[in-house]
């Protein structure tokens, strides 16, 4: 009986130190554009980590920047966070510019992966700069952008000079530069490195001492879920403007040959998909309309030939608007390696194929 209640007893100690074993959430942010969804994918497992009494979240974040609001929303979440949430620089090669900024700085430890870079978080409005915008309106979000900075700065404890020089001379640093100006807390390799640089590190949460004790914690690796991996992928300015297009093409194809279904379908479910993603990100409409304009004098040119006028207008504003379709950094912006193939297809399927199919019906 001694050496059967020694067992259960054994058993049990052992069943409990298993099960309290501490896990560390990780997320990633593979080369993002901060978003709603990217919101949505921090807000929900920080919640969920607090909840279960983790003793830690790592962010590990490559990101070109992204929205203000959804930026704005998540270093909210991190400020406030019932736990310590740590962002990790990674990988090699990697940035955390403009918002990836924000998050960083906004972190309890901020850690970054050897040759990678913290910066250029100017904000951008209008076409790639200040565009239209008044001086006033200038000089009022670039107020209030330094002002949310030197809040972020004051609560983390971090040198808010040199996120002013992030902000108002878009300034980037490497690692070293970081570690040596006190913007960072460390260099390491890998996240198991970051997990014994930080491991014992004591700081402040919520007015109260916190030692980190995760050395011997378990990981955690969490990926965006199937559905958000969906929505990240359609809120890409790139997709957005592919399925925007196409989506006008087939509808052009299907009102000029009616009859075949499948393109006019596809048409309209391409473009609902871009509009779904237009309510997300910041759309210039001129851009939109230039686009369909674009398209427009295309198809006049193969109804009514004028010797390429409409369809060097159309190209001409179908350039124009692919250019203006998005305001906002360059990471939300719709590259040339889209624009320029797209131009292409756009004038072969409409002068070529839509023209060659309309002269013969004529005939």
């Amino acid at each position: 009986m001694r050496k059967l209640f020694a067992f259960l007893l054994i058993f049990l100690l052992g069943f409990c130190l298993a099960g309290s074993a501490d896990t560390v959430k990780i997320l990633t942010i593979k080369d993002y554009i901060i978003n709603p969804v990217t919101y949505e994918y921090i807000s929900e497992n920080l919640k969920k980590a607090e909840k279960e009494n983790c003793p830690a979240l790592i962010i590990r974040i490559n990101t070109p920047g992204g929205l203000l609001k959804s930026t704005q929303d998540i270093t909210k979440e991190i400020l406030n966070s019932e736990i310590p949430v740590i962002t990790y620089v990674w990988p090699k090669g990697g940035r955390a510019a403009s918002a990836g900024t924000f998050i960083g700085y906004s972190s309890s430890i901020l850690a970054m992966a050897p040759s990678t870079h913290i910066g250029a978080a100017h904000p951008v409005v209008g076409q790639g700069s200040w565009g239209e915008v008044g001086e006033k309106l200038q000089e009022k979000m670039m107020n209030d952008t330094l002002a949310w900075a030197k809040n972020i700065s004051r609560q983390r404890n971090r040198p808010y000079r040199y996120l002013r020089e992030m902000v108002e001379e878009s300034k980037s640093f490497t690692e070293e530069e970081a570690l040596r100006r006190g913007i960072i807390d460390l260099v390491a390799q890998d996240t198991d490195t970051l997990i014994r640089g930080i491991d014992s590190k004591t700081f402040k949460l919520k007015d109260a001492e916190v030692v980190l004790n995760i050395k011997d914690a378990d990981k955690e690796f969490i990926e965006l879920s199937f559905r958000q991996k969906i929505l990240n992928v359609l809120l890409h300015p790139n997709l957005a403007y592919l399925l925007f297009t196409l989506g006008f093409l087939g509808l052009v194809f299907e009102v000029t040959h009616p009859g075949f279904g499948f393109p006019g379908i596809a048409g309209i479910i391409c473009i609902i998909t871009a509009f779904y993603a237009f309510s997300v990100l910041p759309v210039n409409y001129a851009g939109v309309i230039f686009i369909i304009l674009g398209l427009v004098f295309l198809v006049i040119e193969t109804v009514t030939p004028t010797f390429g006028l409409f369809a060097g207008a159309g190209v001409v504003s179908f350039v124009m608007g692919s250019l203006f379709l998005f305001r906002g950094p360059p990471s939300l912006k719709v590259s040339l390696s889209f624009i320029i193939p797209l131009t292409v297809v756009a004038v072969f399927w409409n002068v070529f194929i839509v023209g060659k199919i309309l002269q013969i019906r004529l005939v």
